[in-house]
């Protein structure tokens, strides 16, 4: 078995990832393992298709685990208390998107059955302080967390984040090494490291690994968290512009921002409330209004780190 620590949870698993090994305490431990895709059969017989995305589907089986599949990718059983994930690979699937469902979508279902609430952001670090960026998928996340890269930040986490609260505040912890680009966005920001391997059959977004210098792999204490705006209302910015959001306002975006929104037992719906609404009043949420285009992505990079290091130099 191979120990590995991401997200401040340390991994046990039958299989090599490319994660560094478990040297804190970590919050939690969850085991991965391998099956035949025979012990799928059953679970995936009662699966149904989400009505969003034709190529997942998921069935909450009797003994509270809960089974979820990618066509093409893998599938896999979450245990009704977290403690493990059962996996599949597809034979055709490629190693690392596989990784990326498991170490993501999958394994945010043992997180939540656990008891954490992942959050659906891409966090960079500058100067010791994390910056964390919530968007729906097609908001350009990825892109200006490439150009915050470019401007000299460091990449603590793509797409799922997850805290925990430290004094009067909240540290954020490290994914793995690597972010999901277009391979345009790649090519303008991180033209060293432009190739990769496609995250899933229906995507032109490629997985990207960082070396070390362009990550963070210590947890880092969250100074603020900034929501992105629909590409619709990004088209009819003329200039960029900072909103702090109430907390009332902040809270409401980060359960919008949620990683995994499809465990809704009453359990987990109350300690969501909890740990959101504490986190909303303890770390700054702004809203980010700016004009659209990948030529303007590095101006907007940079006004978001300054504006993260005067908002902390002010706390």
């Amino acid at each position: 078995m191979f120990h590995y620590g991401v997200y401040g949870v340390e991994l046990v698993s039958e299989f090599v990832l490319a994660l560094p090994p478990c040297t804190d305490t970590p919050l939690a431990r969850i085991e991965l393992r391998y099956a035949d895709q025979a012990a799928f059969a059953a679970p995936a017989a009662d699966a149904k298709p989400s009505p969003d995305s034709a190529w997942f589907a998921s069935a909450d089986l009797e003994d509270g685990s809960i089974y979820v599949r990618w066509e093409g990718l893998g599938e896999f059983i979450a245990a009704a208390d977290g403690r493990s994930v059962l996996c599949a690979k597809t034979p055709a699937a490629h190693d690392e998107s596989f990784h990326v469902y498991l170490l993501g979508q999958a394994l945010s279902y043992a997180l939540v059955k656990s008891g954490f609430e992942p959050i659906h952001a891409t966090v960079l670090v500058h100067e010791a302080r994390a910056v964390a960026l919530l968007g729906d998928s097609g908001y350009g996340k990825s892109t200006l967390a490439a150009g915050m890269l470019a401007a000299g930040a460091r990449l603590l986490t793509d797409d799922l984040l997850l805290v925990r609260p430290e004094g009067a505040g909240y540290f954020a912890h490290p994914g793995p090494a690597r972010i999901k680009l277009l391979p345009d966005s790649a090519a303008r920001f991180l033209p060293e490291a432009a190739t990769g391997v496609p995250m899933n059959p229906i995507t032109h977004k490629m997985i990207i690994p960082l070396a070390a210098d362009r990550t963070e792999r210590r947890p880092t204490p969250l100074a603020g968290i900034y929501t992105l705006p629909s590409p619709i209302e990004t088209n009819r910015q003329e200039r960029i512009r900072f909103d702090a959001l109430a907390p009332r306002e902040a809270f409401v975006a980060l359960v919008a921002n949620t990683f995994n929104w499809r465990v809704t037992d009453p359990g987990r719906m109350g300690r969501q409330h909890a740990q959101t609404a504490a986190l909303s009043r303890a770390v700054p949420v702004a809203a980010i209004s700016y004009p659209r285009g990948i030529d303007r992505v590095e101006a907007l990079a940079e006004a978001i780190l300054a504006h993260a290091g005067t908002a902390a130099r002010a706390a």
